[in-house]
């Protein structure tokens, strides 16, 4: 473990409490934030219970405990309990609070505040024809995805470096139960029917670290439209319905998907 994370291997006359790395409780367990006392958007930690179990059930990797993988997937996993849940960014262990930036695909690095302010979602996802970050706030856009996907897991794929930079491939799944219906870049609803099958994205992430196993910055490259494009949508099974005119004029006209 010690030459995974950049240090050199210990003697071995050297007793186990100088062998053993020390890391934070959210790099060996992926709940360690949930029991935290923090001010929390919903007036109580999150309960992942379910999606846990879902990732145990049907995840595509099987890491060892203690190896980089495991410690690298607990890491994100609590990041995204803080990022989604705890409203002061001030309470977040995971990263460092004071130079901490998110980056999506070779865009401009925005600061935590800005993700608790317009949401995960929205800051992972550019206006599309399917999506439009301008027409949700927090609330909203979680409630759209998650009407749609109760349970979203995570995994990490592989790993191919360790601290302080670490690049990573991961896997975010889950199961298309309800319809989907958020705005678009015009700002018209847009409805998808469910089709009750799995949507399974994948992507790379480069994370730096402080010396304290704290995310300084995170840069992520995946392609957002591929997660509307297993929904697919189609004259069947996709609707859109225009914004309102003020002149009284509405209109309900099926789109054909891509």
């Amino acid at each position: 473990m010690g030459q995974i994370l950049g240090k050199p291997d210990v003697d071995d006359n050297t007793n186990e409490s100088e062998k053993a790395p020390e890391f934070p409780d959210y790099m060996l367990d992926p709940d360690a934030v949930a029991k935290d006392k923090a001010k929390w958007r919903y007036g109580s930690p999150p309960d992942y219970t379910v999606t846990r179990q879902m990732w145990a059930k049907e995840r595509q990797s099987n890491h060892k405990a203690g190896s980089l993988e495991t410690l690298v997937e607990n890491l994100v996993k609590n990041w995204e309990v803080e990022a989604s849940h705890k409203l002061d960014v001030s309470e977040w262990r995971t990263v460092d609070p004071e130079n901490y930036t998110f980056a999506i695909n070779g865009g401009p690095p925005q600061d935590a505040r800005h993700m608790l302010k317009v949401g995960t979602y929205s800051a992972l996802i550019a206006a599309n024809k399917y999506y439009s970050p301008q027409h949700f706030d927090f609330d909203e856009s979680h409630k759209a995805f998650r009407s749609m996907m109760p349970n979203f897991a995570w995994e990490v794929l592989e790993v191919y470096s360790g601290p302080p930079t670490v690049a990573f491939k991961w896997r975010h799944w889950g199961w298309m139960k309800g319809d989907y219906v958020g705005k678009n870049e015009e700002g018209s609803t847009v409805t998808i029917k469910s089709h009750g099958a799995v949507l399974d994205i994948q992507g790379v992430t480069v994370a730096k670290m402080n010396d304290k196993l704290q995310v300084a910055s995170l840069e992520t490259w995946f392609d957002p439209m591929d997660m509307f494009n297993q929904m697919r949508p189609s004259k069947d099974t996709m609707t859109t319905t225009h914004m309102e005119c003020p002149l009284g004029y509405k209109a309900n006209l099926p789109k054909m998907g891509e």
